[in-house]
């Protein structure tokens, strides 16, 4: 069967073949270079069939305006409202896109679908030369088509002879510090040319602090790293209880992404200037306590004061924590953008309130984070996304295959998952405590849990690296401290969820393993889009069920251990995987397909888990594991 890597090579050259030869327009090509995807393709005329130009539409239209509700000094978040008017012929074609920086090239690309297909998104996308931020279809304001809001641009005799229309669209603007300019275009998403543009508005504080989100250093819950992003590259200060931190600053650049020249969204079509990176360690708190904390400095302006609490140290008797896979973000608007992830905002609301109320201590977000997967201003988009709840309890992350994988990264999969990223974005965003950045894996301890984090993109086969420490970490684990151990990563071992790919077989036969003989009570993946729960798995079989207790609720009695009972839950954006009509693996005993995430409560004697549902907020399935204390 040929490799998955295989099957990409053969898309892009029948991507190419298509959009080269059925477009109704087809602007003159232009070749700056033979070597374009090299590495995925032997044929040399699609080597060269790189990039197509186009200038303004061949419209003499002089009433064309398109204006924006605020023209210059935008706030941090803003819904703008942007008027196209002068328009003789409305259509359903014509569009308008949000473009940053406002010098990008919004010329015609063609070929630019192929950066969206090696990331997987199948959508009806612009194709121009750089990615627009978002994009929408005039016809999104009803009146637009019918051209109920008209305008008389000429008279003859008393009587108008040049009737003209507009159309009015909201669009959501965040401060992603460069300039943004909004450009009016016919000939819909695929045969793009420009027929005018905005004036560029301006970010009033493009240097300042924002999108502050905490995670744990260590295991004692008396320290706490912040991290933010700033257009200013010099330290800044976190002010926490009458102390303050200084920043530690870090960037990337388009040297720093996977892919040859114009062969990976992150290297070409997708890049966007990230700022600065700026990251400090509160010390000298008290776990599971209250703290308010602000950061920036006086040059660049503060940010709010916020509360947040610590979670409680590793040993104590008491974890509420929540956790999930697959998240993503999705436009608060109606604008089309790359990879969205409709069940994203409902699951961050409800995850929201349960921060609000007090009961929880952390949460862990177990790959796909952002679904950037290349298209860098997505990840600020997704930094603006979680930071109701990442900037108040510890947010802590596994790396998945959308972070990390490129032909050319340190990835045991050769796949385009992650658009060129490499990982880069996501440790410099997220640094967690690992031994190194391009080692993504960790351990840590909060309250009755031992929870291992490991990456199921890097080298997990007996005796590699990581495999060692996987070993070694889960032998380490004192049950009299911690008497629960659960086991998180992102690319599952069981799902009755058809695929393509499906559960990585020698995966499984080198971990699952040590899983067993280390004892681990729980297993925690994503990267199937969906909730799946198993009986106490070893080998595809149960070694042990549930019982039902006096709720109805199934209970595992881990005091004379059997297997781990392992479930996938990456149901919190991602467009959801259905299951099949007919299920016949005698290991999956709950199976839902909804958006939600995973509540968890964790005493010393009990590990209560619940499935819950994110538009209705009512648990979907729950489940306890108990032991008595000797176990």
């Amino acid at each position: 069967m040929p490799s998955p890597s295989s099957y990409w090579v053969f898309g892009l050259f029948f991507t190419a073949l298509f959009l080269s030869s059925s477009s109704s327009f087809s602007p003159p090509i232009s070749i700056s270079s033979i070597d374009e995807f090299r590495n995925y393709t032997a044929i040399s005329e699609f080597r060269i069939l790189n990039r197509r130009f186009l200038a303004e539409c061949p419209d003499t239209n002089p009433y064309l305006e398109i204006n924006v509700s605020k023209d210059s000094r935008l706030s941090d978040e803003e819904y703008l409202t942007v008027t196209v008017s002068g328009v003789l012929l409305p259509t359903e074609n014509d569009w308008v896109a949000m473009i940053s920086p406002s010098h990008s090239d919004v010329s015609s690309c063609p070929l630019a679908e192929i950066f969206y297909l090696q990331t997987g998104d199948l959508s009806n996308l612009p194709l121009l030369c750089h990615y627009p931020v978002k994009a929408q279809f005039v016809s999104n304001d009803p009146d637009y088509k019918s051209c109920k809001k008209k305008e008389c641009k000429k008279y003859e005799n008393g009587k108008c002879v040049v009737t003209t229309c507009a159309g009015s669209l909201t669009f959501h603007a965040i401060n992603i510090r460069t300039d943004i300019e909004f450009v009016f275009f016919a000939g819909g998403f695929k045969t793009p040319c420009i027929l005018t543009r905005s004036t560029p508005v301006s970010f009033a504080s493009p240097e300042k602090p924002l999108y502050g989100h905490l995670s744990s250093i260590d295991s004692t819950g008396t320290s706490m790293r912040l991290t933010w992003v700033s257009g200013d590259k010099e330290p800044q200060l976190v002010q926490y209880e009458g102390k303050s931190e200084e920043s530690e600053v870090v960037t990337f650049t388009q040297d720093n992404m996977c892919g040859t020249e114009k062969t990976s969204p992150a290297k070409d079509f997708g890049w966007h200037d990230p700022g600065y990176i700026h990251s400090a360690v509160m010390t000298g708190l008290q776990p599971s306590s209250t703290f308010s904390y602000k950061y920036g400095s006086e040059s660049v302006g503060w940010s709010d004061e916020i509360q947040f609490r610590t979670p409680p140290a590793g040993g104590s008797d008491e974890l509420r924590f929540v956790v999930f896979g697959d998240m993503g973000k999705a436009p608060r608007d109606n604008s089309s953008e790359h990879y969205i992830q409709p069940g994203s905002v409902s699951v961050i609301e409800a995850v929201t309130k349960e921060v609000s109320s007090g009961n929880v201590d952390s949460i862990f977000h177990i790959g796909d984070i952002s679904y950037a997967t290349g298209f860098l201003v997505e990840w600020d988009y997704f930094l603006h996304h979680i930071n109701p709840v990442a900037s108040q309890v510890s947010y802590m992350t596994a790396i998945g295959n959308h972070e990390m994988d490129y032909p050319d990264a340190e990835s045991i999969y050769n796949l385009p998952d992650s658009g060129g990223e490499c990982g880069v974005p996501y440790w410099t965003y997220f640094p967690m405590p690992t031994v190194e950045n391009k080692k993504p894996w960790y351990s840590i301890e909060q309250g009755s849990v031992h929870f291992t984090v490991i990456s199921t993109e890097h080298a997990w086969a007996e005796n590699s690296e990581q495999y060692e420490w996987m070993k070694k970490d889960m032998a380490s684990v004192d049950r009299s401290k911690t008497p629960w151990l659960i086991f998180l990563g992102h690319r599952e071992m069981y799902t009755s969820t058809q695929s393509f790919l499906g559960p990585d077989a020698d995966f499984l036969s080198a971990v699952e393993p040590l899983l067993l003989a280390n004892k681990v009570d729980l297993v925690l993946f994503g990267h199937v889009h969906n909730y799946e729960r198993t009986c106490a798995i070893y080998n595809s079989e149960c070694k042990g069920m549930p019982k039902k207790d006096e709720d109805g609720v199934d209970t595992y009695d881990n005091s004379n251990y059997t297997a781990p009972v392992q479930a996938v839950i990456g149901m919190a954006g991602f467009s959801l995987d259905k299951f099949p009509n007919n299920v016949n693996n005698a290991w999956s005993l709950s199976r839902i397909s909804e958006y939600g995430y995973v509540r968890g409560h964790a005493t010393r004697e009990e590990l209560k888990m619940e499935f819950v549902e994110s538009n209705t907020r009512k648990v979907g399935d729950s489940f306890r594991i108990i032991k008595s204390q000797s176990s």
